[in-house]
């Protein structure tokens, strides 16, 4: 009987050898060598000397969430509503000068009927803004900057007169940009107001 179960015990440690699958080599329990990455070595750069070519100024560029001027004129409410009907539609609008404006992307735009006591407007169109600023004082600092780079000689008034949008004009014309004769985007960045 001993010899059956030896005899027995045999073949079936033949047959599960024959059946055994190599372990895959992820698996694999033995550790296989693997060969060293070669140590690089940087070399330490030796400073240049600085070339005295002048540098170019880049253009200035407008940030994504600034839109451009043209689509701020068609998003432009240029109607007469009730204060109501402002209120309901946007959530910043200010008394500056002689009439109400609403602030929307970026940009100043005349209240028509908010109060119909005050419809004073020196230019019916979107004002560009930046820092918080009321259309009034954007056009300040713009008429500052302009005068001081000689386009404009009249007083600084916050008011988007004639004189100064002839002068923002001739900017924009020196300075490649569209020539429209208003506060947009790329004049303020042109300017270095931002």
């Amino acid at each position: 009987m001993k010899q059956l179960v030896l005899a027995l015990a045999g073949v079936i440690g033949i047959v599960s050898a024959q059946n055994a699958q190599n372990p895959s080599p992820g698996n694999s329990p033995a550790v296989t060598m693997r060969k060293p990455k070669p140590v690089r070595i940087a070399r330490k750069q030796l400073p240049q000397q600085q070339s005295q070519a002048p540098m170019v100024k880049s253009a200035p560029r407008r940030p994504a969430n600034i839109v451009a001027y043209s689509e701020a004129l068609s998003r432009y409410q240029h109607f007469r509503h009730s204060r109501f009907w402002w209120k309901n539609h946007f959530t910043t609008i200010v008394l500056v000068g002689g009439g109400y404006y609403y602030w929307d992307a970026g940009y100043w735009f005349p209240a028509w009927g908010y109060d119909p006591s005050y419809e004073s407007y020196d230019y019916d169109g979107p004002i560009f803004t930046y820092g918080n600023l009321l259309p009034d004082q954007v056009i300040v600092n713009v008429q500052r900057a302009l005068q001081d780079r000689g386009y404009y000689g009249g007083g600084i008034s916050g008011a988007l007169s004639p004189a100064t949008r002839r002068a923002i004009s001739a900017f924009q014309t020196d300075e490649g940009l569209e020539v429209n004769g208003v506060v947009d985007s790329p004049t303020v960045y042109a300017l270095g107001l931002i």
